[in-house]
């Protein structure tokens, strides 16, 4: 059974190779992150390996420790932390010795299946060196090798290393799919569900996640919860703010990053209630009270500051002085007025 969900066209491709016998020896599976990249790879394995008639039955032993990453011949490379870089921010690369470690063992019979599999996450943050160890080997593929490449950016993958690989798109499940199968599958109530399927943004993966770990809804609400507090608050309180934004931009820029995201879908959830297409907002568990701050805004303002946080996610991704992006985004911050006129 495929656990991937809503990627009918992706697994239609592997299996029609995999019944004709004209396998490719390295699968690039691109699309973008929680899309379900590392599922599909691991299901990949399974079909290679599985015991059962009808491929990947998900139940035998082998299908079981494959899951479960567990089985001698498939192996998973991920990104390591290195050092700091001179600018100070923490950087992840996978290496040449993460590469040379599997390498080590491409040309080993299968231990206890019939492929070796080789599953990399993240290939985009390959380093040259690695990438070209890497080539050398998808260039002059070795019997019951396969390899799995995931990325989110294939734009920053190597060419050469792109044009030895077949190419998988992973693409956006739609909300009928994602809520069908949290019904049917893991038996959601609806109104969490409903929450679930407009947080995703058609990603999967990350629905996956956020049932088995209730942390994710929770440190949304929190990171909600601190910005709505400044919409409100004293310049010094907003300063305050911003100075722990940037000290933990040092430290994690993504985090940072992902607090704007959630910054910039709520300010776009205002714009949709306040032009009456609140049945599309993302946070459907904030309703009331989204539809309660709309009313101390004109669509001008909610418009306005939309864009100035678009403008500020793009400086920080260039590495303007985060400091300064930050605390102009809280100086920006509009401020509720009584409308007349609900959408001037």
């Amino acid at each position: 059974m495929w656990d991937i969900i809503g990627q009918e066209r992706a697994v239609f491709l592997f299996q029609r190779s995999l019944e004709r016998g004209s396998l490719a020896h390295a699968y690039l599976l691109v699309g973008p992150p929680h899309i379900g990249k590392m599922t599909l790879a691991l299901n990949i394995a399974q079909a290679l390996n599985c015991e059962s008639s009808e491929p990947p039955c998900g139940k035998c032993t082998v299908c079981k420790r494959i899951a479960s990453v567990k089985h001698s011949d498939v192996q998973v490379l991920e990104l390591s932390r290195v050092a700091e870089s001179d600018e100070g921010e923490s950087k992840t690369k996978i290496g040449v010795e993460q590469v040379d470690q599997i390498l080590h063992s491409v040309n080993l019979a299968p231990f206890e299946g019939r492929y070796r599999v080789f599953i990399i996450d993240g290939v985009e943050y390959m380093s040259i060196a690695a990438a070209n160890r890497l080539l050398k080997t998808i260039e002059e593929p070795v019997g019951k090798v396969v390899f799995i490449l995931l990325t989110a950016n294939e734009s920053l993958v190597p060419a050469t290393v792109v044009s030895r690989c077949q190419r998988i798109e992973l693409l956006s499940v739609s909300n009928e799919e994602i809520e069908e199968a949290l019904s049917n599958r893991w038996q959601i109530e609806p109104q969490k569900a409903k929450l679930l399927v407009r947080l995703s943004n058609g990603c999967f993966g990350w629905v996956v996640s956020a049932i088995a770990d209730d942390s994710l809804i929770q440190q949304r609400t929190e990171w909600l919860d601190g910005w709505r507090e400044m919409f409100d608050a004293d310049f010094d309180r907003r300063f305050a703010f911003a100075a722990k934004m940037v000290e933990k931009y040092s430290q994690n820029r993504e985090v940072v990053q992902q607090k704007l995201d959630l910054l910039l879908s709520w300010w776009r959830d205002l714009l949709l209630v306040k032009v009456d297409c609140g049945k599309d907002v993302t946070s459907v568990d904030f309703e009331d009270a989204l539809k309660e701050m709309a009313i101390g805004y004109s669509l001008s303002q909610i418009r306005a500051f939309v864009g100035r946080i678009q403008s500020a996610k793009e400086q920080l991704r260039l590495n303007a002085n985060p400091q300064l992006v930050v605390e102009v985004l809280m100086l920006n911050i509009p401020e509720k007025s009584k409308v007349e006129n609900p959408i001037a």
